[in-house]
């Protein structure tokens, strides 16, 4: 997952922030979300950036013992108000650990759910849904149609439930929670919908687009437990974490590729540390 090239023109923080925001357009996210830089001088120059999901210490220390210059995240730090970043408080040290090492922080979040290709889009790919897909829940000012929260498409052959769950876990990141199902395991499946992130909130899309089974994260047990009354989809659960991860290397391979396109390059990694919040199951 690192792509090692040498810069050929000077990369600065602005350059990267740039072109991560013409590929994940600000106006894309929800008007609850907070994107864009979080930390960071934009004349600062940049050579490494460090792609993870979450913004905590594990990724931070990861970002200064790599060397990198930049950490892209998906998750937000500061998606709730703080009014103080002191030490004292967690993330009031991130934030110091950030500026102290040199380290510039973005995040990319709903505006990466929404675009095409996003996050839901690398996580069918990682589940084996092929051909042309098209979005749970479209965004109502796109005009074609083509982003949207979600993404609906197809396996290359029908499979059992059991084999697809089996699929899902055997190609997503092992974390403590595993993947859950619920449904008949011998069900056939073939037409799928995925929502990278928590997704109990498009239940009723799924069910609406005559899929056979649906898989996201998050779902709760009241939720589901209603879902499952009725002729539907099958439900595939996956933690979080896992389901948002394989966005990060077609997200850091797209960067390179717009800057590569103006002929300048910068090292990409993406971090494997699990920061899934469940650490263990017994």
């Amino acid at each position: 997952m690192r792509s090692v090239s040498t810069p050929s023109t000077p990369v600065t923080l602005h350059d990267v922030t740039c072109a991560l925001d013409g590929l994940y357009p600000p106006s894309w996210a929800a008007s609850w979300d907070a994107v864009g830089l979080v930390a960071g001088d934009p004349a600062r120059p940049v050579e490494r950036v460090l792609f993870a999901v979450d913004p905590v210490a594990e990724v931070v220390d990861e970002a200064v013992a790599w060397g990198a210059q930049l950490v892209v995240t998906h998750h937000p730090l500061m998606l709730r108000g703080v009014t103080s970043v002191a030490a004292t408080t967690p993330k009031g040290r991130l934030v110091h650990r950030l500026i102290e090492s040199g380290i510039g922080l973005f995040t990319a979040h709903t505006n990466a759910d929404t675009a095409r290709p996003g996050v839901s889009d690398a996580l069918a790919a990682a589940v084996g849904l092929t051909g042309e897909l098209r979005p749970l829940d479209p965004d109502p000012t796109d005009p074609e149609g083509r982003r949207g929260i979600g993404r609906i498409g197809r396996l290359e052959a029908p499979v059992s439930l059991r084999a697809f769950a089996e699929r899902a876990a055997a190609r997503l990141p092992r974390t403590a929670g595993g993947v859950r199902v619920a449904g008949d395991p011998d069900r056939t499946v073939h037409e799928v919908a995925v929502s990278g992130g928590s997704g109990d909130s498009l239940l009723d899309a799924a069910r609406a687009a005559g899929v056979d089974a649906y898989l996201t994260s998050d779902l709760r047990h009241h939720p589901a437990s209603e879902f499952a009354q009725h002729e539907g989809p099958a439900l595939v659960d996956v933690a979080h974490w896992a389901g948002e991860w394989p966005w990060l290397a077609d997200g850091a391979e797209r960067l390179r590729g717009v800057l590569g396109a103006r002929g300048a390059t910068v090292e990409t990694r993406v971090s494997a540390t699990v920061t899934d919040a469940w650490s263990q199951a017994y």
